[in-house]
């Protein structure tokens, strides 16, 4: 009868267990469209929560008009950038014309000579510069057309279907505004899940995921700032036309993990074909020094924000991103610390586990030495005397006698005792 109750419990375990699991997997594929939008919104909701707290305070503690006024901004923070580059585009209109149907005309002037000159690479880049220039505009044209044609194939791949790309940013600001309204309520239900499934670790570890995420979103955003401004001043100091509008598809280039480079590349070679060669070296040479400020900066910006190690940050931005694409800048370094954060709890549970089995182990052989010693002298003093029979025993030829309560008080023969 107990093994019959027994295998009615396993089974009814198993079908619980596969029931639930049925149940994730199922809500999972529910909701994979809205994954990445999902991702996006809390991580946004995550790093301007605190911006959300100070609005609800100027805003009559009002939680409903601070969520309404939050999305709102970040609606314009999406759109703003997008209106700003179509309408630069539109006041340029002439100015971008023209500047393209000079490019037709535009020929490579030979190699200087500092070129020739170079050490290693100056012979094929001085070959190469005069292949491109007795080609010409056309000849260059037909010799990156199909590389000019993965490129493109690469853009459309990373940037996928654009009409799901408006979706999912249109998406991505429907949730960021649920979340600015139900934000405290969704935290505890997380703290309760990860505390139900790790006790106070788990909840530990949820709290500095969401630190994680706040100081990403601050070195990404400063550094695609620091970056793009730093690339629009050396397009400025180079005499490059357009700088605001270029300065801002830098920006944008910037925070989708992309750098400067399609930018500034691009009016280099611009300035060698309008034979400003000074110029145009050296925005190329200002382009190597732009290019790895991101590589730099957001490690050292997110590290000051969130207690984390270098090892951590680093690999995580960049494993992240050649993983999962932009969404992996902020997703590698989140997992990389939590893993880092759960293992060093488990080596410090190891030894603190150790150290209180030797504390433990310590303190029971004190105890026990110092039983020992009080039943040794227990054994000795008894009642607090001892008998005058056992220390004449020990004595020497008998001289030594003693009388009961005088605790080892010896009298010679012929001697009184005192009093007496």
């Amino acid at each position: 009868m107990k093994d019959h109750s027994s295998y009615n419990d396993i089974a009814r375990t198993t079908l619980s267990v596969l029931s639930i699991g049925m149940l994730i997997v199922g809500a999972f594929w529910i909701v994979r469209p809205f994954l990445l939008a999902l991702l996006w919104a809390s991580m946004i909701v995550s790093a301007t929560w605190p911006i959300l707290l100070r609005l609800e305070k100027l805003l009559w503690n009002k939680r409903s008009l601070a969520a309404m006024a939050m999305t709102i901004l970040l609606a314009l923070l999406v759109v703003g950038p997008l209106i700003l580059a179509v309408s630069i585009i539109v006041a340029n209109t002439e100015r971008i014309v023209s500047w393209l149907e000079s490019l037709s005309r535009l020929t490579l002037l030979p190699p200087p000579e500092w070129v020739v000159t170079l050490p290693v690479i100056g012979g094929k880049l001085a070959l190469m510069w005069r292949e491109f220039a007795a080609a010409g505009t056309a000849g260059l044209a037909e010799l990156m057309a199909p590389h000019a044609e993965e490129i493109v194939t690469w853009i459309f791949r990373q940037s996928g279907n654009p009409g799901k790309v408006v979706f999912d940013f249109l998406l991505t600001i429907v949730i960021s505004g649920v979340l600015y309204s139900t934000g405290e309520t969704l935290a505890q239900e997380v703290l309760r899940f990860a505390r139900r499934l790790a006790g106070e670790r788990g909840e530990n570890v949820v709290v500095l995921a969401a630190k994680s995420v706040r100081g990403l979103a601050l070195g990404v955003v400063v550094t695609a700032v620091a970056q793009s401004t730093v690339a629009g001043i050396g397009l400025a100091i180079a005499g490059v036309p357009v700088v605001f509008l270029l300065t801002a598809v830098m920006f944008v280039l910037c925070l989708a993990q992309l750098g400067p480079s399609p930018v500034l590349i691009p009016a280099a070679i611009w300035l060698f074909w309008s034979d400003a060669t000074g110029w145009a070296v050296f925005l190329s040479v200002w382009t190597i020094l732009v290019t790895p400020i991101d590589n730099i900066l957001r490690p050292m910006l997110i590290r000051k924000s969130v207690d984390l190690s270098l090892f951590v940050v680093l690999p995580g931005v960049i494993g992240g991103l050649i993983t999962l694409g932009i969404i992996g800048v902020f997703i590698g370094p989140v997992v990389l610390a939590v893993a880092v954060s759960l293992l060093e709890a488990w080596i410090q549970e190891g030894e603190t586990a150790e150290m209180t089995v030797t504390e433990t182990s310590a303190a029971v052989e004190t105890i026990e030495t110092k039983s020992g010693v009080s039943a040794g002298h227990s054994a000795i003093t008894g009642d607090g005397s001892e008998s005058c029979e056992s220390r004449a025993d020990q004595a020497m030829d008998g001289d030594r006698v003693c009388q009961s309560g005088d605790a080892g008080l010896g009298l010679q023969h012929g001697d009184r005792p005192p009093g007496s």
